[in-house]
């Protein structure tokens, strides 16, 4: 899977992508990290969590994360329990089979190891099994019909399905074994310590000879890390054993069973458990920063070309020049206030532009809407329009971004207004600004006339004109 900041980065990147409304504006962060230093990866990192500011995407995130986690800790206590469980009902006589409780122990473990390496080095590239992505999926653990829900389970969901997740499917079965044989080492401790057993062995096709060679082969690893094992004569006398037998020979079965159990069970599965994570962490998915949407960042927070010889940059987009009609006028605010009465008679010089201002406030009748801001305003401002043949003249603060949220608002506008829109932009003051009027109180001169561009940008998309004025 990926990293919590990769899942944070590609959870954004999903969400702004379908235009969602953030707690934070993204175009405003990028702005603010295109002079930061680190590497892209990290400004991704960091431009994700700037606009995550009320960490309402990593709750969900962390939610699903979570609980899957949580179901796989469920699964290994339960595993654990049923390996205690399953010896204790086996040992429960005074005198056991030792061969018969060693293969209960390790026969269907080993063959399933075995087959585990066997499919591993047959099907090095296939993908996650299906039924492991259905069994874990997010849709099933967390529910919510919300953009956010619904892009971070679809983004688990493709996660799951990604090919390095296999070893991620082996990790959690081999965790489910070492608890499994972690209950039974368990139960044999326990039951070792309060009850006295008697060791046998028996069997029909084997010889006497060829058992005790099989111990002894059986208990030459155990004994090489500490474990007592029986020998020659202890092997023979535990022959069809029908009571108790001296405590220090039934030591030594005890021993070579608990040692067989780690040396043959625990430590193998544990070492394939090692591999499955080693792999899966050099499998493990990456944030793709090649997609069109990372380099489109990435291009902005690029340097600018230091041999300008080499360098011709292309015209910016420049909004066209507006132009009003002689009917009835509608003037309105998008979402920010005006310091000044009569906003829209600022900058209106006839020789600057190609209507008049005495005829904008003599010849025609203009209606001051207001403000629009919320969907109320703008539900008010659809109908007037739908209703009244009018030319809307909005006025944009210069602060405002041109997000996707404002520049829905201004093609709903578009869209209903039979005359036409023009656009006139306002400093602090409430005037007209132009790229000469390039700074107010509290912004730079620079950063205004990137914001200043960013409407130019906008308008010239969507045709709609810009009351401009050169200071």
């Amino acid at each position: 899977m990926l990293s919590p900041q990769d899942q944070l980065t590609e959870l954004v990147r999903a969400l702004e992508t379908d235009q969602h409304v953030f707690a934070t504006d993204p175009l405003l962060i990028t702005e603010k990290l295109q002079g930061e230093d680190g590497t892209p990866i990290q400004k991704l990192h960091r431009r994700a969590s700037h606009i995550d500011s009320n960490g309402a995407l990593a709750r969900v995130l962390g939610k699903i994360d979570g609980r899957i986690k949580g179901i796989m800790i469920v699964m290994s206590v339960v595993w654990c329990i049923s390996g205690f469980l399953g010896l204790f009902t086996l040992l429960q006589s005074n005198v056991v089979n030792f061969f018969y409780v060693l293969v209960c122990l390790l026969g269907f473990h080993t063959i399933m190891l075995g087959g585990w390496l066997v499919m591993t080095l047959v099907n090095r590239d296939q993908q996650s099994p299906s039924w492991f992505a259905s069994f874990v999926s997010p849709s099933y653990l967390i529910r919510g019909k919300d953009d956010v829900t619904k892009a971070a389970v679809d983004l688990y969901e493709r996660q799951l399905q990604h090919s390095g997740m296999r070893w991620y499917l082996g990790r959690f079965s081999h965790q489910l074994w070492l608890a499994t044989l972690t209950g039974m080492l368990l139960a044999i401790i326990f039951l070792l310590v309060v009850r006295q057993y008697s060791f046998s062995w028996e069997s029909t096709l084997l010889s006497d000879q060829a058992l005790v060679s099989l111990t002894q082969v059986l208990g030459w690893l155990p004994s090489m890390v500490g474990f007592g094992v029986p020998d020659s004569t202890a092997i023979a006398q535990s022959r069809l054993v029908t009571e108790a037998m001296p405590l220090s020979v039934a030591r030594q079965w005890a021993g070579l069973l608990i040692g067989s159990l780690l040396m043959y069970g625990i430590v193998p599965r544990a070492i394939a458990w090692a591999f499955c994570a080693l792999m899966f962490r050099r499998k493990k998915m990456r944030l793709d920063i090649k997609k069109p949407y990372y380099q489109k960042i990435l291009n902005f927070w690029q340097r600018h070309v230091v041999d300008a010889d080499d360098f011709t940059e292309a015209p910016a987009p420049i909004a066209p020049k507006a132009t009003v009609s002689a009917g009835k006028k509608l003037v309105a605010l998008l979402e920010y206030p005006a310091n000044q009465d009569n906003w829209w008679q600022s900058g209106l010089d006839s020789s600057h532009h190609d209507f008049d201002k005495h005829s904008l406030e003599q010849s025609s009748e203009v209606e001051d809407f207001g403000i629009v801001d919320d969907r109320d305003d703008m539900a008010r401002l659809k109908n007037y329009l739908d209703a009244h043949p009018v030319q809307v003249l909005l006025g944009i603060h210069s602060n405002a971004l041109p997000d996707r949220g404002t520049l829905r608002k201004l093609d709903k506008i578009a869209a209903h207004a039979k005359d036409g829109l023009i656009v006139q932009l306002l400093s602090d003051n409430s005037v007209s600004i132009g790229l000469t009027d390039a700074r107010t109180d509290d912004e730079p001169s620079d950063k205004h006339a990137v914001r200043y561009q960013q409407w130019q940008t906008a308008l010239s998309a969507r045709k709609i004109g810009l009351v401009d004025i050169d200071t």
